[in-house]
């Protein structure tokens, strides 16, 4: 529901803040940042562009609201999480100079909903949670799996944009956007069914299984198709979320001549890390070819999370021709892919390590710059770029995150130089 009216010292709030995020996105540096990422995106770059993802760590260093109404707060933390990055950290990415809003979009695989348990941690925070699973046995249960639910909010998406337009519009543009649809189908099948049962089924009711991802990757299909038949996507080439943690600044995107927006001028975005312990020949048989059908749909591809990508690369991931980044994680060979990358169309994207930087003590900055050196020496000849993720904590030191910016910085004009 849309709110009729705002205090005076809400509105007061975030039209303040409007203006500060418009006025940090017409900065130089802003217009520097973007040149480099188009540069990077389109493999013309010259060097690693760095990125910190927040959301997990923001507590630690975002103000509090100051907002009292909950729509207020709503638009009040969306504008604090755009500027954050440049206030606090300092990395490549660039501040947005709008106010973007996603569709509200309903997506319920088969009709069920996702039940979840969740628990806190000791300062209250939503950290861990667990999923119920509907699907106890897949044979049984298969047959009786409901039709997929899927819908717009047209009406109440738009009543939400004008409502924040009239309030800040004058000052920061509100536009309707997305970033990089993702779809991760063993995410799906062990939010309903459970890991182990998930792997059994591969072994046990190897026909049921293929007929369960045929059905999702199927409905997943169908519901991107639609969106795209319907209008409901914007082009995503600009300061648009890519969903491991980067930004999608091409000039490869859209086609030239497009007259509508359709699956082939979009970034999209798949992983698998349900599947890291099953071998290569069983990610060929059951997964692949169902993220394959999906995957090639897209006009550029984002691929992988922490999931060890150096088993399934050559046989499988390199054949997606339009593979543009692929996630280097914490657990993947470095060195093989380095080699594999090497003067390829693909970008190396390192997620590093968040175990040198979830600590509750001060960055070792040694053995930091020891990690960030490594990986630069195994992908000497790639596009690389860094994207820090899955940083829960920063211990206390709200400098960290700046800090390690500024030793990936110093870590590549070192080798640049040499």
């Amino acid at each position: 529901m849309v709110p009729t009216l705002l205090s005076r010292d809400d509105r007061n709030i975030l039209r303040d803040l409007a203006r500060k995020q418009a006025d940090y996105a017409a900065l130089p540096v802003m217009a520097e940042r973007k040149a480099a990422w188009y540069r990077h995106n389109d493999l013309q770059g010259d060097r690693p562009m760095i990125q910190v993802e927040t959301w997990t760590f923001e507590n630690d260093i975002l103000p509090p609201l100051r907002c009292q109404s909950t729509a207020a707060q709503d638009i009040e933390r969306q504008m604090q999480r755009a500027i954050l990055n440049h206030e606090c950290i300092d990395d490549d990415r660039v501040v947005s100079a709008s106010f973007d809003i996603e569709w509200q979009r309903t997506f319920r695989l088969f009709g069920l909903e996702k039940e979840m348990v969740h628990a806190t941690d000791s300062t209250g925070r939503d950290l861990g949670y667990q999923h119920k699973h509907p699907i106890t046995d897949l044979a049984a249960d298969l047959p009786g799996l409901g039709a997929t639910v899927r819908g717009i909010d047209r009406e109440g998406t738009l009543a939400w944009k004008a409502f924040v337009e009239e309030l800040i519009g004058d000052l920061l543009p509100v536009r309707l956007a997305n970033g990089s649809p993702g779809v991760s189908l063993t995410q799906d099948l062990v939010h309903f069914m459970g890991m182990e049962a998930m792997l059994y089924a591969m072994m046990d009711q190897p026909d049921e299984f293929h007929s369960i991802m045929d059905r999702l990757s199927t409905d997943h299909l169908d519901w991107l198709v639609w969106q795209q038949d319907q209008g409901f996507w914007f082009v995503n080439n600009g300061n648009d979320w890519l969903n491991q943690g980067s930004q999608g600044f091409t000039r490869n995107l859209p086609r030239p001549g497009a007259s509508r927006i359709e699956l082939a001028d979009l970034w999209g975005y798949m992983d698998s890390q349900e599947t890291v312990g099953i071998s290569p020949d069983m990610f060929g048989e059951f997964v692949f070819p169902y993220y394959r059908r999906i995957a090639e749909r897209f006009g550029l591809l984002s691929y992988g999370c922490c999931e060890p990508v150096h088993t399934i690369w050559k046989d499988y991931l390199s054949t997606l021709p339009n593979l543009r980044k692929v996630s280097i994680s914490p657990w993947c060979d470095e060195a093989f892919m380095g080699e594999a990358l090497r003067g390829s169309r693909t970008i190396f994207h390192r997620k590093p390590s968040p175990m040198t930087i979830n600590t509750d003590g001060a960055l070792d900055e040694e053995v930091f710059a020891e990690h960030i050196r490594t990986t630069l020496r195994h992908a000497k000849g790639c596009r690389v770029e860094f994207s820090f993720r899955d940083i829960y904590t920063l211990g206390g030191h709200r400098n960290k995150a700046r800090r390690m910016v500024e030793i990936v910085r110093r870590e590549i004009d070192r080798r640049i130089i040499s």
